[in-house]
């Protein structure tokens, strides 16, 4: 399945490991967009600024579940989105 992947980092070496991540759970990495670094209207675990990405990615949906996981894990991810494209 497709997905949009929208995710702040507060670092930005920390992509090859998310890429990873990916891979692992047996996904691609189709497009990738970066936003740039925004200021963030409130602190999200006490960060004020981040770097906005958006990538589409295509996961085989039972893998997603495990997948989510390892992202509410990392914690270099200050957020992250997940929609059906």
């Amino acid at each position: 399945m497709t997905y949009e992947f929208t995710f702040l980092l507060n670092e930005e070496k920390e992509l090859s490991v998310i890429k990873e991540i990916v891979v692992a759970h047996k996904g691609e990495v189709i497009s990738e967009t970066t936003w740039g670094k925004k200021q963030l209207i409130y602190a999200i675990k006490k960060h004020y600024s981040a770097v906005f990405y958006c990538w589409k990615i295509k996961i085989p949906k039972p893998n997603m579940s495990d997948f989510k996981k390892k992202l509410n894990y990392n914690e270099k991810i200050i957020r992250y989105l997940l929609l059906v494209s």
